[in-house]
């Protein structure tokens, strides 16, 4: 394999990444609408420790796991920062 062969690899995988990003994002905004229903704070620190154990369990490298928890740190801060946004109604 080649590095163009593992470049066009990368490209893939990044636009899977992509549609799994937004995907998880759309479903924040679902958990979003029902948090503000039931006057829930957007803000779950039980919940996100729970993803970042889940994620490191599952982990088998080569990232290690507190690469992994910055990665999801990032993912949630963004998931959370757009359901703050649309559940204010702040396109």
């Amino acid at each position: 394999m080649g590095i163009d062969d593992i470049r066009d690899e990368i490209d893939r995988l990044d636009s899977e990444l992509l549609r799994i990003f937004n995907e998880r994002a759309s479903l924040a905004l679902k958990i979003g609408e029902i948090k503000k229903g039931l006057d829930l704070p957007v803000y779950d620190p039980a919940r996100e420790k729970r993803i970042f154990a889940r994620m490191t369990a599952e982990n088998e490298g080569p990232l290690d796991d507190q690469a992994i928890v910055r990665l999801f740190e990032r993912v949630i801060d963004e998931s959370r920062r757009l359901e703050r946004i649309m559940t204010r109604g702040e396109h």
